[in-house]
């Protein structure tokens, strides 16, 4: 089997020669357009998301012998969850690669943060399951890149440390208000508005409630650390 253009570019771009091309073929594959001749990635999703966990367990405890475990959990976290998943398909353009269904193309699948994170996934466990662990480490270790020494600051999650600086000035909670709903019931997009009682704000979008709310606070501590 030969890869077509487009993929055969992208497999130049992640830094891997597929001996089974197929496997990229399949986790590239959304369920949206998989058949029983063009099976889709989400066994490989599976598989993906157990070999990222080990790289990445294994590179945090190699960067930091003195952390303890609850120092550790929170960093591991932040680099597996699906929202780093999705930033980093984004830097190697896998979007443009999917293979999806008119309906998820029409919705904009190719900019989803679930489908990129889920085809990350998948495309780790190809390069594992085509070349082994090594392999699959390597890719892993050079397309998160410096996400790891960087990690303590994005493992903080907003929400908890927004109102922990509230707290710390006397203030109550934060309050989150869903300010509006847009798109089709299959992808919506949901803005959320994060407000302290001092009056400050800052709104996000995302594709469920609890990542706006998560970027709402984010985008207001930000402005409240700063000012």
């Amino acid at each position: 089997m030969k890869l077509s253009a487009d993929l055969a570019d992208f497999s130049v771009r992640i830094g891997h020669d597929f001996a089974r091309p197929e496997l990229l073929i399949r986790a590239v594959t959304h369920s949206s357009i998989s058949s029983a001749t063009r099976p889709d990635n989400q066994r490989l999703e599976f598989l993906g998301d157990r070999v990222l966990g080990l790289v990445m367990a294994e590179a945090l405890l190699a960067a930091d012998r003195g952390a303890s475990e609850g120092q550790l959990a929170p960093r591991y976290n932040a680099l597996v969850r699906k929202e780093t998943c999705a930033e980093v398909a984004r830097t190697v353009d896998l979007g443009a690669v999917l293979k999806l269904g008119r309906s998820e193309m029409m919705s904009g699948g190719r900019r989803k943060e679930a489908l990129l994170g889920d085809a990350m996934e998948a495309l780790i466990a190809a390069v594992y399951l085509d070349a082994g662990f090594e392999a699959a480490r390597a890719l892993i270790l050079r397309l998160w890149g410096d996400r790891i020494a960087t990690v303590e600051a994005d493992s903080r999650d907003p929400k908890t440390s927004l109102q922990e600086w509230a707290q710390g000035r006397g203030m109550t909670p934060p309050s989150y208000t869903e300010i509006r709903r847009e798109g089709p019931d299959h992808a919506p997009i949901f803005t959320i508005r994060a407000e302290l009682s001092n009056g400050e704000a800052a709104e996000a979008s995302a594709g469920n409630k609890r990542q706006a709310e998560q970027a709402a606070a984010r985008a207001l501590l930000d402005r409240v650390e700063q000012g």
